[in-house]
């Protein structure tokens, strides 16, 4: 149903699963391998996306209680929906590497710590 409320708690699951599909895509990949799969970085782009707008949609006090670049993956998504023609896909590998655990650590602090 459209007009049931997403919760700032659902939404944060929501980019726990989107974590997970990126990590289940990319656990045997290589470098090399992720950035000659197109099928694999347009499915891992969509997960980036899911989590930018699940951002978007929580509790913004929620958030600034934690020491996150939360704007950072606002921008992120957009970038990847906005400025398509410019992803560079060394970049998506590189943020897959770094950047998702960060993320994933801190989203799940968030759930245990708030819910």
């Amino acid at each position: 149903m459209r007009d049931k409320k997403i919760t700032s708690k659902e939404r944060l699951e929501h980019i726990v699963e989107a974590i997970s599909e990126i990590e289940a895509f990319t656990k045997d990949c290589t470098r090399e391998s992720f950035l000659n799969n197109k099928m694999l970085i347009d499915a891992s782009l969509f997960q980036f996306a899911v989590i930018g707008e699940a951002i978007v949609y929580i509790d913004g006090d929620l958030l600034a209680k934690y020491d996150y670049p939360w704007h950072k993956v606002r921008a992120f998504r957009n970038f990847i929906l906005h400025e398509y023609h410019a992803i560079e896909f060394r970049i998506i590998w590189d943020a897959i590497q770094n950047d998702i655990p960060v993320l994933k650590n801190e989203v799940q602090t968030i759930l245990k710590n708030e819910f």
